[in-house]
């Protein structure tokens, strides 16, 4: 009986990750279809200033932080990167990229965000809000060179807590570099290849966003339908289900 339990376990892994593949192998084909009806261009970083709320974000910052300083309060609890989401294995498998769920593409994480209500006021009023989380990075933290699985999203960072040494914590997107700076935006294509260091003796806690991409009609609405596919694939309720297992314990 447990040989069949496990094989039945190891096919079940063997089939999803088949499935993953082939829709990551679909996203990619649209990359150019996406590119060419961008609004905004096709390049790995944008000026923040285009996105009118994240004048309302920055301006809010503060708020931000003071939760997020609960969180970090708890560190020890919070959970590795690849703990919720096992298909970033291959990106990081330490213990230092914690991260602290509010959403994953569009699934909402109730008890995180009750207790972080501030955060998730503001971050519910975002346009086109998929996921967000605060992602924390341990001191001398290297994230090595990868890219995004679909270029139907942007990603957003709200500096929260920044090294003093802030030129040693930087992010690499294509062939562009820029640092933190608390209360500051940053956004980029996260379909460039790109990479991050924390070359500091300190903690980086930004918040991190995927939103809708602005593209044009009717790719806009191919988008749409690509999203809410991945929002039922099992690339994001097995993270969904394992992170709803670590907000029973944090609780508890």
């Amino acid at each position: 009986m447990a040989s069949i339990r496990k094989f039945l376990s190891e096919l079940k892994a063997k089939q999803r990750q088949i499935v993953i593949a082939q829709g990551e192998n679909v996203v990619r084909r649209l990359e150019f279809l996406y590119a060419q009806s961008s609004i905004i261009g096709d390049k790995t970083f944008f000026d923040p200033k285009e996105f009118a709320w994240t004048t309302e974000i920055e301006s809010n910052w503060k708020i931000i932080r003071q939760e997020v300083d609960q969180i970090l309060n708890k560190l020890e609890t919070v959970p590795n990167f690849q703990d919720v989401s096992p298909d970033q294995y291959d990106v990081t498998n330490d213990d230092r990229w914690k991260t602290y769920f509010f959403y994953a593409y569009g699934l909402k994480a109730e008890k995180n965000c009750a207790r972080c209500p501030e955060t998730t006021r503001l971050i519910e009023q975002i346009p086109g809000m998929k996921t967000a989380f605060f992602s924390i990075l341990l001191p001398h933290k290297h994230i090595p060179d990868h890219r995004g699985p679909h270029k139907g999203v942007l990603r957003y960072l709200l500096g929260l807590k920044v090294p003093r040494e802030k030129e040693k914590c930087r992010i690499r997107v294509g062939n562009d570099y820029q640092y933190w700076e608390e209360g500051k935006s940053m956004m980029f294509d996260d379909t460039f290849p790109h990479e991050v260091w924390n070359d500091t003796d300190e903690i980086r806690v930004v918040l991190f966003l995927d939103i809708v991409r602005p593209l044009r009609f009717p790719v806009s609405l191919l988008n749409s339908f690509f999203i809410w596919l991945i929002s039922i694939s099992p690339y994001v309720r097995t993270g969904k289900k394992r992170l709803d297992d670590w907000e029973r314990q944090f609780n508890s």
